[in-house]
């Protein structure tokens, strides 16, 4: 196995303050976060989606495969083109595919099978995670831990958008392989999650909800 070539660490340590004080005031600003439904059709400026996008890029992955993709859609036909497809798989996951379960579970978030988000915002960001990918020479090869890195990826891009002001929605319609069709991506990616970005309406609402606190989500061995 040929062995890859190393650099030093660019690490600076910060004084224990320094470092409580960013924590804390990473987590008031990411708790701020919330999953947004409705959206001004206001544009976002291409460089802050693209410097996000960058930020996404820096994730961890599988032996640095960096397998995703990011489909950046801003035009409205295509956007409509989307909706149209969304909206197809959802009236029959509302209708048939979702148990009551998962539909009481879901009552309290107020959502159904109109989304008409999908065409009023101004930039739907189609995540695609890669199974694998080819080389300059054209030779196959695969990635590994994509959900794991592609996911990783995911929450690097959320947490850019809400650090760069915008809000976004996690919109996962079952099965998305239409996003392969409509977006021209080829078979080796996987449609992983559709993101809804842009700036909220002055009346938007969000559900009433609260997380669960450390106690039940952590444990210190």
């Amino acid at each position: 196995m040929a062995a890859g070539s190393f650099a030093p660490l660019n690490f600076q340590p910060l004084p224990t303050p320094e470092m409580q004080a960013r924590a804390a005031a990473f987590y008031q600003q990411l708790r701020g976060r919330r999953s947004v439904r409705d959206y001004s059709s206001r544009g976002v400026p291409p460089e802050v989606i693209e410097n996000c996008l960058r930020a996404a890029g820096t994730a961890p992955s599988g032996a640095n495969r960096q397998p995703w993709h990011f489909a950046v859609v801003t035009d409205p036909t295509v956007k409509q083109r989307i909706r149209e497809a969304a909206e197809e798989e959802e009236r029959a996951f509302y209708s048939q595919r979702a148990s009551e379960e998962w539909l009481e579970a879901l009552a309290p978030l107020g959502t159904d099978a109109h989304k008409p988000f999908l065409e009023i915002a101004p930039c739907l960001i189609a995540i695609f995670s890669q199974s694998y990918q080819f080389d300059s020479l054209g030779q196959k090869h695969l990635n590994y831990y994509v959900t794991e890195s592609v996911g990783i990826a995911t929450g690097f891009l959320i947490a850019a958008l809400h650090n760069a002001g915008l809000a976004c929605l996690t919109h996962t319609p079952s099965p998305m392989r239409f996003l392969n069709e409509i977006l021209g991506r080829p078979h080796n990616e996987r449609p992983f999650l559709l993101l809804v970005v842009g700036y909220p309406t002055d009346e938007a609402q969000v559900p009433v909800i609260t997380k669960k606190p450390l106690s039940d989500i952590a444990t210190f061995i």
